[in-house]
């Protein structure tokens, strides 16, 4: 990203933390548009690959049409197989992975081995009865996909879309007030531990992620800009 002609740089990699409802997904896409980085999420990761049909691809729809988890053997496959495509070179984000400190030290690994290493880890830290509320008011427009909120942005007139004009509206299922403190509390046992590791590694960054989404978005790219000047 340092703009200079014949120069091999190598790919940021960064590192989106934060529970369900903290913004990860709005602001990575902000942070693609931004500055040409590639998010990559493991769910999107597995579909691809298993279209594609490489090698991890096959042994990923093997374990999947099986009814069992994907190893994290097979997603850190997959992963290295899509860092190695040309359109990564200016930086990804990774989404949803890793989720602990096993797969953490092995993507550290990894990453390691292809001469690679993570940049930033950010924290997007968030109230937990805040994100109660933001994500069980999460509502879409089935035809488009805009999104809407209850509190915080509702159509500007009401059941229709102000994006296409569309009439239905749909809720996931687990956008929930119950299954919500049920993900947080997942996230707390099993993800929050990265923040101690990712700070033990030097790496760490903490945005407040309570204000508003461009705020946020500021906080975030200054500290990208910082890590692959």
């Amino acid at each position: 990203m340092d703009g200079v002609n014949n120069v091999t740089t190598t790919p940021a990699v960064l590192i989106l933390l934060g529970p369900p409802g903290a913004g990860k997904g709005t602001q990575a896409r902000m942070l693609e548009e931004k500055f040409g980085l590639v998010q990559l999420s493991t769910g999107d990761l597995l579909r691809a690959a298993v279209a594609a049909e490489t090698d991890a691809g096959k042994a990923a729809k093997a374990v999947m049409e099986a009814g069992e988890l994907v190893s994290d053997e097979i997603v850190l496959a997959i992963l290295k197989d899509r860092l190695a495509e040309a359109d990564t070179q200016a930086g990804v984000i990774l989404d949803g992975f890793p989720r602990t400190t096993v797969q953490a030290e092995a993507l550290d690994a990894l990453l390691t081995a292809s001469g690679q290493k993570i940049n930033a880890a950010v924290s997007l830290d968030v109230v937990d009865e805040a994100m109660v509320e933001r994500v069980s008011g999460r509502f879409t427009c089935a035809n488009c996909g805009e999104g809407y909120h209850d509190s915080f942005k509702t159509p500007a007139v009401e059941g229709v879309c102000d994006k296409c004009g569309g009439t239905e509206m749909k809720r996931r299922a687990d956008d929930n007030a119950e299954t919500v403190r049920s993900r947080l509390a997942a996230y707390h046992a099993q993800t929050a531990p990265l923040i101690d590791y990712y700070d033990g590694k030097g790496v760490l960054k903490r945005v407040d992620a309570m204000g508003g989404i461009q705020s946020v978005a500021g906080d975030l790219g200054a500290i990208v800009a910082g890590v692959s000047s």
